[in-house]
């Protein structure tokens, strides 16, 4: 079993056993057909047939995947405490009584306890080959709640995490970044199944979800943090965004963004993760061009 790397919002609900405010998980009125699956080792949970609305604000479910949840006594000594079985990763709480169903039963979950798989048009959900290693790419592009948003919800990412990156100090806070004293850029760190998407893709979206010819601002964002710029992690990523550089500028486009060597990415804030899904609205400062 492998377990994938946490945000600091996913540890503090599936390590140290938070709960999320109600109605604002990314899946609670999710009504798609597919799978849901461990957020930090993949293991199947829950089908999508089982889910129903609670009213409670939580996604919940009346059933599970047979051997996927295991429930244990909570520290609270009240409640029935629910943990994926791979790994141990805390789901919610698991009730009955409530007659909500006819199986009388319901699972109260975390929506950042899981991923939600899509079902095909044959009601298959495809999850990626367990032999499969993810990949790490990181861009800064203005806001990083719309960067975020975008690379979010592009087919093979797995995770699209807020934060800082290519400055002076040690664990910015947002408050220090936008003094513009730190030089450090706000930058989403994209994890993505290599089976599924590439560098490639994901750079062609960077360039079009921003404007690449602007320098040290994004739209009404002014300041170096809002810098349009591509940290690469192997000298493969450096090699394509600079080919898809050349292709922007011969077709008019002058070219603002840098490209620099993955430093340390320090994380934002919690309020900054997945902004825009946690306020049910979509970015004002980004949108998508065609620029290829």
């Amino acid at each position: 079993m492998k377990k994938r790397e946490l945000t600091e919002s996913e540890k503090r609900v599936i390590i140290n056993k938070g709960t999320e405010m109600p109605f604002s998980g990314e899946y609670w009125n999710n009504t798609r057909r597919g799978t849901y699956v461990c957020r930090q080792c993949g293991a199947p949970l829950y089908r999508s047939e089982d889910k129903f609305d609670a009213g409670c604000g939580w996604p919940s479910f009346d059933d599970e995947i047979p051997g996927a949840v295991l429930r244990q006594p909570d520290a609270d000594g009240r409640r029935t405490e629910i943990v994926c079985a791979s790994c141990g990763g805390h789901l919610g709480h698991v009730f009955t009584g409530e007659r909500l169903t006819p199986k009388n039963t319901r699972h109260c979950v975390n929506s950042i306890s899981m991923r939600f798989i899509p079902a095909d048009e044959n009601g298959n959900a495809h999850e990626r080959d367990k032999n499969t290693e993810y990949e790490t790419a990181y861009f800064a592009g203005g806001c990083f709640w719309g960067v975020e948003y975008y690379m979010a919800s592009a087919p093979g990412v797995v995770s699209a995490e807020s934060g800082y990156m290519g400055g002076r100090t040690d664990s910015p806070t947002y408050e220090q970044v936008c003094s513009g004293r730190t030089g450090h850029a706000e930058t989403v760190k994209v994890v993505y199944d290599p089976k599924v998407t590439s560098f490639e893709q994901l750079c062609k979206l960077f360039f079009e979800i921003h404007d690449p010819t602007q320098e040290n601002r994004q739209g009404p964002d002014i300041g170096e943090q809002y810098r349009s710029e591509i940290f690469y992690t192997s000298p493969e990523q450096k090699e394509i965004a600079e080919r898809l550089i050349d292709r922007l500028v011969v077709n008019g486009y002058d070219v603002a963004t840098r490209l620099t060597p993955a430093t340390v990415f320090w994380p934002a804030e919690d309020y900054h993760q997945r902004y825009y899904s946690q306020k049910g609205t979509t970015p004002y400062c980004h949108r998508r061009v065609n620029r290829f």
